[in-house]
This record gives C-alpha cells, sequence and structure tokens, in this order.
C-alpha cells in the first residue's frame, strides 16, 4: 500500500446520495480477482448519461471525490474500493460512509473524510473550479478561498494510511518479535520444528 498525507487536485463535484457498491462498479465486473481496470467500470451505468462528471475532460484524473451522505452502502464488494482506486481516487469526502465501505477503502489505501453537509456544499462548488487540499497529518480539507474543515479519523486507520501499513505490512513490521517467538517455541517445542533432510 503507498503512503498517503497530502493530496492536492481536482475533485469530482458527485455528491448523489445513497450510492450503493453496485453503482460504484456493476455486478458483472465482479468476475474477475485483478485490481487493474477496474476502473473503466467505475460508475458504469452513470457514464452511460451524456454530460456525467466521471467523463468531464476537466475532471479526468482527479484524485478526490465528492459524495453525497450514506455513500458505499449496499452490498459489502471489496471491489468497490478497487474501482475508486483504479480511477484514481485516493480520498472520498461525504458527509456520511457505509461502514463495509470505509472498512474496504481503508485496507485499499483510500481515505474517506466525513464532513458535514455544509462543508460537503461548499466543496461542492470549489470542485467546479479550482483544487482542493486534503492534509491527513493535520486532518485538514482546505482551499485557496480560506476554506479550512477539520476531521476526524481513528489514530490506527490514520497510522496505517501515513506509514503505507497494509496487514502485511503490519505484519512485517513485527518480524523481530515473531522471530523470537518462533525461535523460543522451537526450543520449548523441538517436535513440531521441521526436519531438514
Amino acid at each position: 500500500m503507498e503512503k498517503l498525507n497530502i493530496v492536492d487536485g481536482r475533485a469530482y463535484p458527485f455528491g448523489m446520495k445513497n450510492v450503493d457498491t453496485d453503482i460504484v462498479i456493476p455486478a458483472h465486473w465482479l468476475k474477475t480477482i485483478s485490481r487493474s481496470g477496474l476502473g473503466r467500470g467505475a460508475f458504469e451505468v452513470l457514464r452511460k448519461e451524456p454530460g456525467n462528471v466521471f467523463d468531464d475532460p476537466e475532471y479526468a484524473g482527479s484524485p478526490i471525490l465528492i459524495a453525497g451522505d450514506n455513500f458505499g452502502c449496499g452490498s459489502s464488494r471489496e471491489h468497490a474500493a478497487w474501482a475508486l482506486a483504479d480511477l484514481g481516487i485516493k480520498v472520498v469526502i461525504a458527509p456520511s460512509f457505509s461502514d463495509i465501505f470505509s472498512g474496504n477503502a481503508f485496507k485499499n489505501g483510500i481515505l474517506t473524510v466525513v464532513l458535514p453537509q455544509e462543508a460537503i456544499d461548499r466543496l461542492m462548488e470549489v470542485a467546479k473550479s479550482d483544487p482542493i487540499h486534503v492534509d491527513l497529518e493535520h486532518q485538514t480539507v482546505t482551499t485557496q478561498f480560506q476554506d479550512r474543515f477539520q476531521f476526524e479519523i481513528d489514530p490506527f486507520r490514520k497510522h496505517c494510511l501515513l506509514g503505507g501499513l497494509d496487514e502485511i505490512g503490519l505484519t512485517l513490521g513485527q518480524a523481530d518479535r515473531i522471530g523470537a517467538f518462533e525461535a523460543k517455541d522451537a526450543g520449548a517445542r523441538p517436535w513440531l520444528v521441521p526436519a531438514v533432510a
């Protein structure tokens, strides 16, 4: 997982409420176990509509998505987070998220920022013409117009995102302690140690 701290850039001014994971990535994309290429299927149904924000060249490659209340509701498909990441989204800002989606996003290096609706409305306006700045370390979302919105985040999630630590990275960080335990256990229970041929 890549380290995440400062995310600067344009944002998709999406704003739709109650977006379930089937809208984020339709079910027929779930046949793959590869994360690569899922960005093509992200918001597929909405992208069929002319003038949709996801195919507007002005927002191409935007690392931030501004969404409405209850983003990521519905099924628990992790493919939704994979699709957003493949689309290049590193931060989703909304008034609320489904717990399962928020967990999947975190495990895939995507920061979910909860802000009140008034802040969302302001960021939607700014996003139409100007970039947004997200600072995970200081837990702020700011604009060049002196807007400053503070957000809360679980300290463990913050630590993992800042360090680029997924479950494997966290485990490898304990390699010395794991090795010490294995050495001690091998001495205490030698019959469990595989014989070397």
